[in-house]
């Protein structure tokens, strides 16, 4: 299986992206073994600020030596060159809060899943014709799932993941994977900086295998 379907599957089958940042390595990394330890097999670093990459070089020593099977991907790509530089560090995918065809491309090439954010049918097209088929609908919450019903019959190749003020709750959920989404992007809304303030890693952990197991019934109910 070829890395881009590697890390699309495993996405898919979780039903759900955290993501998060922390400018703290070590609440990053307790972070994300509060997530590997609720389930999780796939995680976006957020790349903000100077500490990002250093954190993400760490997080990736870390996963290597303690947690098999997990896929660690970096967001908030904004050009090639963070792009080039996160993947020779080691990242398994990448995500963008924009569609960016110089990644799309070096993407296709390296063959690594890449989400593009689009909100736009047009910026959806574009990264459909550069090769993508993994659209992050960006923001989530501005769009809304009607949105996604609105278009989803015009690409009926490309799979859909809203990030952006996408809720924990079940109606909120359910809303999205009635409209056709593949996963949900995950952010403050599990993974909130209150909790990583207050370094409360069971919490983190307890959220999320809620919210894994919301998604699992939504899914269920939904075939």
């Amino acid at each position: 299986m070829s890395n881009t379907n590697k890390a699309i599957e495993t996405i898919v089958e979780q039903g759900m992206l955290p993501l998060y940042f922390n400018a703290d390595e070590t609440v990053s990394v307790e972070t994300l073994r509060a997530l590997y330890r609720a389930g999780v097999k796939a995680i976006e670093y957020t790349n903000r600020g100077e500490a990002a990459f250093r954190n993400f070089k760490k997080l990736l020593t870390v996963r290597n030596s303690e947690m098999p099977g997990l896929l660690l991907g970096v967001g908030t790509i904004k050009n090639l060159q963070s792009a080039r530089d996160y993947v020779d560090a080691g990242a398994d995918f990448l995500v963008s809060p924009g569609f960016v065809k110089e990644v799309a491309e070096y993407a296709v090439e390296k063959d690594l899943l890449y989400a593009p954010g689009c909100m736009t049918p047009g910026e959806i097209i574009a990264a459909e014709n550069a090769g993508m088929k993994f659209i992050k609908l960006f923001p989530g919450n501005m769009l809304g799932p009607e949105f996604l019903s609105g278009i989803k019959d015009i690409f009926p190749n490309l799979l859909f993941m809203p990030t952006g003020g996408v809720d924990t709750t079940k109606e909120n959920i359910e809303g999205w994977f009635k409209a056709g989404v593949c996963s949900v992007g995950m952010g403050s809304k599990l993974v909130s900086k209150k909790l990583m303030e207050q370094k409360d890693y069971a919490t983190i952990e307890r959220m999320t295998k809620e919210t894994l197991e919301t998604i699992k019934a939504v899914k269920q109910k939904g075939k």
